[in-house]
């Protein structure tokens, strides 16, 4: 099969301005699972294809996910994979320049060409390593979450959960829940990105400052312009207004459960080193197998953790839970740490 190129970048970014085209003909080709379709960092643009015409690109291969199962690191960029892989460079210079704007530049279309030129190479170099370690297992589980209906759909009263708060007050939280539901619906509603309503620190900012009138919104530091007059400025004030009269039983209650742990700190520390010894050993991204807090909750005896199933647990699950159980030790030869059956 032939992969289909198809680019991730710049399809974001100019998707408001293709009202009356038909994108039919792309979700066909979305359809046609006789046709691998290659991307690179492929989340975003799922969502947008997801959530505009309920389907998903299949067979899909993620140059980035693959990637960092081949020992590139982590959240690998496109431009690294050229550099190394296709040994080329890229103009990156059209980046950041106003796509919505017709019609493009000449540098614009050799950016967005440039942008998926050599996704070919990059996916058959990645395509064969992983096939040569037998690890096409673990990027399959890893684009199965890519390609799950419940990672993009985003109910708004639920939206405050993955707001990242520095403040846990009822109060704080009652406003941040009714900021962020508001935001979702109205992204939603007018199928934009939700920081192009307000960023996740300019909500955190209104949380705090509790602005009640147009000239309150004014004083803010981060509020984008836009965000300062008209329904967007009316739905910040009303949701506000929302959170500050809610009543304390219906505060949202952030998950302190990690709070809870009682991790022992020294196990915590073997099993950062046993994490880093097995993703230097199998070539992977340390962040891919297991995240800090997943190492805490498997220090204070939690065996539910996404690390300790798949792939994930052959590589790293099994050997964490036997030094859990005590059954090896974490040995240094050299520059190298090795495992000790006890």
């Amino acid at each position: 099969m032939h992969p289909e190129i198809t680019p991730s970048s710049n399809f974001h970014q100019t998707r408001d301005t293709t009202d009356g085209l038909s994108l039919e003909p792309l979700y066909d080709l979305f359809r046609n699972e006789d046709v691998v379709k290659v991307f690179h960092a492929a989340r975003q643009d799922l969502e947008i294809f997801f959530i505009e015409g309920g389907v998903f690109p299949k067979p899909l291969f993620d140059t980035q996910v693959a990637a960092m199962v081949c020992d590139f690191g982590e959240q690998v960029g496109y431009e690294t994979l050229v550099r190394k892989i296709a040994k080329e460079s890229l103009d990156k210079s059209s980046r950041f320049t106003d796509w919505s704007r017709r019609p493009l530049t000449d540098a614009q279309k050799t950016y967005a060409i440039g942008d998926v030129t050599h996704l070919r190479v990059i996916y058959e170099f990645l395509k064969g390593k992983i096939e040569k370690t037998n690890r096409t297992k673990w990027v399959e589980e890893e684009l199965k979450v890519l390609l799950s209906p419940e990672t993009y759909i985003i109910q708004p009263e639920n939206a405050w959960k993955r707001v990242k708060t520095r403040s846990n007050s009822g109060r704080f939280m009652a406003i941040v829940k009714e900021l962020a539901a508001f935001r979702e619906i109205y992204a939603q509603g007018r199928n934009v990105p939700r920081n192009r309503v307000y960023k996740d620190e300019a909500m955190l900012e209104l949380a705090s400052t509790k602005p009640k009138t147009m000239q309150d919104l004014g004083r803010s530091r981060l509020l984008q312009r836009e965000a300062r007059k008209g329904e967007i400025a009316e739905g910040i004030l009303a949701a506000v207004a929302k959170g500050l009269v809610a009543d304390p039983a219906d505060f949202p209650k952030p998950d302190k459960s990690r709070e809870k742990l009682q991790v022992n700190p020294a196990l915590a520390d073997l099993l950062r080193v046993l994490l880093k010894s097995k993703a230097e050993e199998a070539g992977v991204a340390l962040k891919l197998i297991a995240t800090s807090a997943e190492l805490d909750k498997i220090a204070a005896g939690q065996r539910n953790g996404k690390s300790l199933s798949g792939w994930r647990n052959e590589v790293f699950g099994k050997d964490a839970l036997r030094l859990c159980d005590g059954k090896i030790a974490l040995t240094a030869q050299g520059t190298a740490v090795k495992v000790v059956d006890l």
